[in-house]
């Protein structure tokens, strides 16, 4: 759907990400979520707090504790208000 997007040009900000990786997240789709999360880093899209904390539901639902970790860990570095 992103590449349809983007081949379209219709314009990807962080709303349309955040909706994807929660999209993923409810899908038990845990490795999709970091590959959106990982893509915006890319694109020089802003993560914020809700960003942040659908990726982390994510990996738990997907019982990815450890990444759950590391993901709360990147948050807190990157001064990212937690809710």
């Amino acid at each position: 759907l992103l590449e349809d997007m983007e081949t379209l040009r219709v314009h990807r900000d962080s709303i349309v990400f955040n909706a994807g990786i929660s999209v993923c997240e409810k899908g038990n789709r845990w490795e999709a979520a970091l590959g959106l999360f990982e893509h915006m880093k890319e694109s020089k899209l802003a993560r914020d707090t809700v960003t942040w904390s659908a990726a982390i539901t994510a990996c738990e639902k997907g019982d990815q504790w450890q990444a759950c970790l590391l993901l709360l860990d990147g948050m807190l570095r990157a001064d990212v208000p937690t809710n």
